[in-house]
Parts: structure tokens; sequence; C-alpha cells
């Protein structure tokens, strides 16, 4: 069995219907109304003892929803999880100790002691025996360079300080499993990188199983090698960067600047754009025309000085695949 196996579950909530204006208020407040909206609908998942998943959708596509019933926050209305031989929210006192949660908006440490102290607390907390403790803290430290703020106030750290430091306060019990939401939400370059890079580091020398949730798509193409993509609480893609690239990056673009003005005639299945008097650009379908056949035809009929050919990149073809701009979505 996966470490995680997910079968089937879905989650529905219970949203207040609001009537407008002052008549519609007070006719809330005496027999309100309801509706409900299915956050999350038969999704199955299974993920292997250190895999690192990227899990992405849009907006209200039920990432966060699914993320807190692995977690232990929700139930499933229906369907059932088993990580690492725990049901999450049946068994939730003794699952916790083998899981870190890492939210981006929100934070575990105590916001007016010395980020050591928080640590010190979640120490006793998950009953951390003392050489893992004094381990885990100075090889964490030191990789996410925290040396010069690990004893200043929560309060006074940059939202980049913050995080790194709620990222050691989700492992500094050496959890099996560690699932992160928006972990480099609002933090600048520098700062990104320093946690993808401890990230990776932390997968490939441990073998923490991760599960990471981002709206930044270069956080999952420098940690992940598996994306999930879920939308309408649906599973819409499960598979390998590469993947995605093969079955839905199919267009092809290339630029080609002439070495004088010249009239191009129209090429069949190929879509052309003027850059200037003297560049084109011609985008087209891989599955249409191959790019040695188009090359050819241009090739063979006008002077060319430069060419330049260009895939789309992963954050262009997630986009298309949210806006419904892909076949088989």
């Amino acid at each position: 069995m996966s470490l995680i196996e997910v079968k089937d579950i879905s989650k529905t909530f219970k949203v207040s219907k609001r009537r407008g204006g002052v008549p519609g208020m007070l006719a809330n407040l005496f027999v309100p109304k309801f509706e409900r909206k299915e956050a999350v609908k038969n999704i199955s998942l299974s993920i292997e003892k250190g895999e690192m998943v990227g899990f992405i959708g849009p907006n209200g596509a039920g990432k966060s929803t699914t993320i807190k019933m692995l977690s232990g926050i929700l139930y499933p209305d229906s369907g059932e999880i088993i990580v690492d031989g725990f049901i999450p929210y049946k068994q939730r006192k003794n699952y916790v100790g083998r899981i870190g949660v890492v939210f981006g908006q929100k934070s575990q440490l105590q916001w007016d002691l010395p980020v050591i102290d928080s640590f010190e607390l979640l120490k006793a907390i998950y009953r951390v025996p003392d050489a893992v403790y004094q381990k885990n803290l100075s090889r964490f430290t030191e990789m996410l360079d925290m040396g010069s703020f690990i004893r200043q106030p929560v309060r006074q750290l940059s939202l980049g300080q913050r995080m790194r430091a709620d990222i050691v306060a989700a492992l500094i019990h050496s959890p099996e499993i560690v699932f992160f939401d928006e972990p480099t939400i609002g933090i600048d370059v520098v700062g990104k990188e320093t946690i993808r890079s401890f990230i990776r580091e932390l997968n490939e020398q441990d073998k923490v199983t991760m599960l990471f949730t981002t709206h930044d798509m270069q956080d999952i193409e420098k940690t992940c090698k598996r994306l999930v993509i879920i939308d309408g609480g649906t599973k819409v893609y499960d598979g390998t960067l590469g993947g995605i690239r093969e079955q839905y990056g199919t267009s092809r673009q290339l630029d080609v600047e002439f070495a004088g003005r010249a009239e191009i005639a129209p090429i069949d299945k190929v879509e052309m754009e003027t850059i200037d008097e003297n560049k084109k650009r011609f985008i087209f379908e891989n599955r249409d025309i191959q790019i040695n056949e188009l090359m050819n035809q241009i090739l063979s009929r006008y002077q060319v000085r430069d060419i330049n050919i260009s895939e789309p990149d992963i954050e262009s073809i997630i986009r298309k695949i949210y806006n419904r701009e892909v076949d088989g979505i």
C-alpha cells in the first residue's frame, strides 16, 4: 500500500445564501437560507513514500479542503483516507505527530515570543527527545540561514524570515509527511529560492514525503517531479511535468527575421503575426504540422536572417487548463 491512499473522497459545505437589501438582511437573521457547495468531488490519489507532489488548481478548486482532510482537520463526507496506516480524522491525536503542516497565511509561532521559544514549546508538545531536537534545530537553522533572527520576537521578523521559521516549526519533530500550503506566498525571489533549496534537500536526504500546494509554478518546477491538478473539486491531471507538456503543450511558436521586407503567403494550419516589417511569428500545433516541414517551406521560399523556436512554458499551459482551452478537460 502507498504511504498516502485517498479513495473517492468528497466534501460539501453548507453556505449561507444572503438576500439583498435591509429586508433581506432582516429575513436572514430570522429565517436564514443556505445552499450546498460541493468543494471536493470523488478525488482519488496515491502517493508513495519520498514523493514530492505538486497539488495545484485555480482559486476555489478544492486544494485547501483536500489538504485539510489529509491533515485530519476536516473529515470527508464520503470516501476514505489512509495515511501511513492512520485514518487522519479518526486518529488525529496519534496522527499529528507523524505529519507537519505549513500554511503560508497562518503561523503556529507565538507572536510576542522569540522564535526559539516557540520551538521549545513545540518540542514539549511533540515530546521530541533532546538529541533529536538539537540535531534538527542546528541543521535547519544552518540550512535556512536563521542564526541572525532565531532569538528575535516573531512580530519583528520579515515575511520571509517568519516563513522560514514556520517551516522549521513544522519539521522540528521529524515528521514523515509534510503538507505545504502556499509556503512562498508574498516572499521575495531570494527567500523563495532559499525555501525551495531547503525543501529539495530535505526530500532528497531524508526522503520526507511532501504535498506542495502553490500558485507559483516555479515552486512546482523547481521542487516537484509529479503534478496533480484539480478544478471544480475534481482531479483533471495526475502525472509528470514532462507529461503535461506532451499532453497539453502542443502549440509551438516560430519567430523568423527575414533578410528584407517580405510578403509571406498564408500557410495552411499556421497562424501568422507581424512583429515588424522584417519579422513574422508563426504559431501552430505540432500535431497539425511538423516544425521541420514548416521551416523547409519558409527557407525554400524566402531569405531568412534568423529563426527562433519556442515551446509554451508550463505556466501558460496550466493557465489554458484552468480556462478550459485544451482538449480533454
